[in-house]
């Protein structure tokens, strides 16, 4: 299967850890977007929005990576643990899920890369970072996941923007649920160096970027 990426991006390393988990081998492409490769015609040619990651599964080609954590379980993980069958069960891992890609990773996004491009921080953006880690934590009052009582795709989605937000220099300790969560997953998440695989690569971007 190919996987094109960008080996600093906290998406991909979520991808390539969940690829392990279900057996799944990548062949690793790496697009440079700063030297505009994703608009390169056969890459449009596979994904119109020329954003990565994108797969390419035997000619099928899937982009947004929390739809690609989601496709590979579904068709390669013996059972449905990560992803439960069950509507109630599943309901809340996709709105966790949701959760992370329109507040929790939006709100990185929005305050961080901006920074990157040397623009000055907006302590308004910065209060949407705060609100999303509080709503976090909210979730995790009394949990040891973040939905139900095993590791699932939910899991490991955030786990991954929260390793994303701790490289670029966030301190998540005054969140002590959210600390106290990403600890445990660190210890519980099969393939845990995938995600600090990409840790690494994002803090040498961020250090090349100042």
């Amino acid at each position: 299967m190919d996987l094109y990426y960008a080996p600093y991006s906290s998406s991909t390393g979520a991808i390539l850890l969940v690829g392990k988990v279900v057996g799944v081998e990548f062949n690793k492409i790496t697009v440079n977007t700063r030297e505009k490769e994703q608009l390169k015609p056969e890459f449009v040619k596979l994904n119109p929005q020329h954003t990565i990651p994108t797969i390419v599964d035997n000619g099928f080609s899937l982009w947004e990576s929390r739809a690609i954590l989601t496709y590979l379980i579904e068709k390669y993980a013996k059972d449905d643990s990560l992803y439960p069958k069950d509507p109630q069960k599943r309901a809340v891992v996709n709105q966790r899920v949701y959760f992370d890609l329109g507040t929790l990773f939006k709100a990185l996004a929005e305050y961080y890369y901006p920074q990157f491009q040397k623009k000055e921080a907006d302590p308004e953006q910065f209060k949407k970072v705060e609100e999303a880690l509080s709503f976090l934590n909210s979730f995790l009052e009394g949990q040891q996941y973040l939905a139900g009582d095993s590791l699932t795709v939910a899991d490991i989605a955030i786990l991954s923007t929260i390793a994303s937000f701790q490289a670029v220099g966030l301190d998540i300790s005054k969140y002590s649920n959210v600390a106290k969560w990403y600890e445990n997953g660190s210890k519980v998440t099969p393939a845990w160096e995938e995600l600090e695989n990409t840790v690494a690569a994002l803090k040498k971007l961020v250090e090349t970027l100042k």
